[in-house]
C-alpha cells in the first residue's frame, strides 16, 4: 500500500499508518479491510478513488498486550468520513468488544463527507453506537491529531481519555467559518478549540501533549496502569518504597495555619510507590487531583482535593471532574483512594447557577455507587455536605482515617460561633467568652475524635503512618464483593 507521507509532513504532522507503528509495539500492526471501497455515484464520486476509504484500521500490541486502533488519514479525501469508512470504524469496535481488547481511534478528519448526505451521518451513528456498547466494558481512547468538527467530536466525547497535541489538534462542533457567518464573529481554530482550550476551560481533553511523539508515549503508559477489559485483574509491578523518606516528609507537609494552601500531590507521592503518579486532567478544575498511582505494585485511582488551588473547595467543573473518574475506576475495579481537604463547595450565585446542586450530585452518585474497595483519609478539613461527598463512611467508604489535627464539622469554627453566639459577638466585654467558645467548638465538635466515638472514622492516625494503613487496607479489601443490589435498570445519575 502506498501513502502519501509527504502531503502530512508538510503539515507538521506524521501519516496515519506512521501514528499506528509509532503507537504498536514494532511488526505488530495487522491491518483489516483495506480493500473496503465507498459506493457514493452522486457529484462525481462515482470517479474517485478513495483508498481504504480513507481510515485505516486493524489491531495490535501495546506492551505486549493486544489493543484495536483506527487512524484516519487526512491525505484521502480530508479523511472525510463516509458510510464504510464509518463502518468500518464500527465494525473495529464490536471486534474488539468480541476480542476483549481497548480501542485506539487517532482522529484527523475534515468531517461528514457532505457528497455522501445521510449515508455519512449514519456512518457516524453506527460509530456512537458501538461506543456506546464498549464503555465499561474495553477502554476506549481518542487521539485529537488534526481538525475534529461537528458530529465527529461526539465519539470521542463518548470515549474514557482523550488526547491532544498542541497545534496541529482542534475539536468543536461548528468551526469558525460558520460561527462568523451566524455570530460575526472572528475567532481562530485554536482560541474556538485548541488543545489548550480543551484541556484548562472545558475539560473536554484529558492530556495536552507538546507533539506527537509525546502522545503516543503517553497512550503507552496509561495502557499500562489500566485493565485491558472488565474483569481483567492487572499483575503487580515490580515497585520501590523509601519508607523512612517518605515518612518524615509527610509530617512536614501541612502548614502550621489552617488557612494556608499546599499541593496534595506532596501527600500523595508519600502514600504512593515511588515515581508511580500519572496525572488525568492536569489543567481541568485544579481544585481537585485525579490520576492513578500504584500502591505495593497494584494500580489504585486517586483523588485528591489540592488546597494549593481555590483552597481546595469543590465547584461545577471540579465535582464533575472527580465524579467522572470515580465511574471509571469503578467500572474496571480500580480501588479508590481519596484524600480530603475540604472546606465546601464553592458559595456563590455564580456557580449556584451553573448548577452546583446538580454537579454536587454526580460526585455523591459516583461515589455511593461505586463498589470498589474505597479508602479516605481526612488531613485537614472535611466541612459539611462536601465532608459527606468526598467518599465519607456515609457514602459506603470501606475504611476511613483522620490525622489528629484534622477537624470534621457542618463548617469552621469561626463561622459556627458567629452563628451561635451572633448577639455576644456584638458586645466587647465578651470578647473572651467568644474565643473560648471557639476553642471549645474545635476540640468537642470539630475534632476527629468525636467522629471517631460516633463510627464514622476507623481510626486516627498519624500521618507518618498513612502508608501502611492504606496499603493494609487495599489488602484487606482485595477480594471485596458487594452482597448488596437492589434489582432495577440502572438509577438515573444527576447528569
Amino acid at each position: 500500500m502506498e501513502y502519501n507521507l509527504e502531503k502530512q509532513h508538510a503539515k507538521g504532522k506524521l501519516h496515519a499508518i506512521e501514528r499506528i507503528n509509532n503507537l504498536v509495539d514494532e511488526d505488530s500492526f495487522i491491518e483489516i479491510y483495506s480493500g473496503v471501497k465507498h459506493n457514493c455515484t452522486s457529484f462525481g464520486m462515482d470517479k474517485k478513488e478513495i483508498p481504504y476509504d480513507g481510515v485505516i484500521t486493524g489491531f495490535g500490541t501495546v506492551n505486549g498486550k493486544k489493543i484495536a486502533i483506527y487512524a484516519q488519514d487526512f491525505t484521502v479525501q480530508g479523511g472525510s468520513l463516509g458510510k464504510m469508512h464509518g463502518d468500518k470504524i464500527a465494525e473495529l469496535i464490536d471486534m474488539a468488544i468480541k476480542a476483549r481488547c481497548p480501542v485506539i481511534g487517532i482522529n484527523d478528519s475534515g468531517g461528514a463527507r457532505i457528497q455522501e448526505g445521510v449515508n455519512s451521518l449514519a456512518g457516524y451513528g453506527n460509530i456512537f453506537y458501538q461506543n456506546v456498547q464498549a464503555s465499561g466494558y474495553i477502554p476506549q481512547i481518542s487521539i485529537i491529531a488534526g481538525p475534529c468538527a461537528g458530529g465527529a467530536v461526539y465519539s470521542p466525547g463518548i470515549t474514557d481519555f482523550i488526547f491532544s497535541v498542541d497545534k496541529i489538534s482542534y475539536m468543536f462542533i461548528t468551526g469558525p467559518k460558520v460561527v462568523k457567518s451566524v455570530m460575526f464573529l472572528d475567532i481562530t481554530e485554536e482560541e474556538l478549540g485548541g488543545g489548550a482550550i480543551h484541556s484548562q476551560k472545558s475539560g473536554v481533553t484529558h492530556f495536552r501533549c507538546q507533539d506527537e511523539m509525546d502522545c503516543y508515549q503517553k497512550v503507552r503508559k496509561l495502557l499500562d496502569y489500566i485493565p485491558h477489559y472488565y474483569g481483567e485483574s492487572i499483575q503487580p509491578k515490580n515497585y520501590k518504597f523509601d519508607e523512612k523518606k517518605k515518612a518524615k516528609k509527610i509530617q512536614g507537609i501541612l502548614p502550621e495555619r489552617s488557612t494556608q494552601g499546599y499541593d496534595i500531590r506532596e501527600v500523595t507521592y508519600c502514600i504512593i510507590d515511588d515515581d508511580s503518579f500519572f496525572e488525568v486532567a492536569q489543567e481541568f478544575a485544579p481544585s481537585v487531583v485525579t490520576g492513578f498511582g500504584r500502591i505495593e505494585g497494584k494500580t489504585v485511582g486517586i483523588i485528591a482535593n489540592n488546597p494549593a488551588a481555590l483552597g481546595g473547595i469543590m465547584n461545577c467543573d471540579a465535582s464533575d471532574k472527580a465524579a467522572r473518574f470515580v465511574r471509571y475506576c469503578d467500572c474496571y475495579n480500580i480501588p479508590l483512594l481519596n484524600l480530603v481537604d475540604i472546606p465546601g463547595f464553592i458559595p456563590g450565585p455564580q456557580e449556584e447557577q451553573k448548577g452546583i446542586i446538580r454537579h454536587g450530585a454526580k460526585l455523591i452518585y459516583a461515589y455511593s455507587e461505586a463498589t470498589v474497595p474505597k479508602v479516605t483519609v481526612i488531613t485537614r478539613k472535611a466541612y459539611g455536605g462536601a465532608y459527606i461527598a468526598m467518599c465519607s463512611k456515609h457514602l459506603a467508604a470501606d475504611f476511613v482515617f483522620a490525622w489528629p489535627k484534622s477537624e470534621i464539622a457542618v463548617m469552621g469554627a469561626e463561622g459556627a460561633i458567629q452563628i451561635l453566639y451572633a448577639k455576644e459577638l456584638k458586645d466587647p466585654t465578651m470578647a473572651q467568652t467568644v474565643q473560648d467558645k471557639t476553642q471549645e467548638y474545635k476540640e468537642t465538635v470539630m475534632s476527629p475524635a468525636t467522629a471517631a466515638e460516633r463510627g464514622y472514622i476507623s481510626e486516627v492516625i498519624n500521618p507518618e503512618e498513612t502508608r501502611k494503613k492504606v496499603a493494609q487496607c487495599f489488602r484487606i479489601l482485595e477480594n471485596k464483593k458487594n452482597t448488596k443490589k437492589i434489582e432495577k435498570k440502572h438509577g438515573n445519575i444527576p447528569l
